[in-house]
């Protein structure tokens, strides 16, 4: 039987879109509250653990991202279990 091979979320696909889905805001502690809109859309769950991904551009971050933790795992499995499976 043939594998599945599951793709995350991020994975670039041609009709991808990035938008702007809320303004939050932080608070002196450095908290931020994500929108109980957005933590439905995504299907963000309390106990949920997110990754905090972020891109530099001359030395600063530009951006900064949130992926579930089990899509990252995928997304790694995805990646390097090709590569294991040629080393072993």
């Amino acid at each position: 039987m043939a594998k599945k091979k599951t793709e995350g979320c991020c994975t670039p696909k041609t009709n991808d879109s990035c938008k702007v889905e809320s303004i939050i805001s932080v608070d002196e502690r450095g908290q931020m509250v994500l929108p109980k809109e957005l933590r439905a859309k995504a299907k963000i769950k309390p106990g949920d653990k997110l990754a905090v991904a972020t891109w530099e551009r001359d030395g600063e971050v530009c951006c900064i991202s949130l992926i579930k933790v089990e899509d990252l795992v995928g997304m790694v499995k995805d990646r390097l279990g090709p590569v294991m499976k040629e080393i072993f």
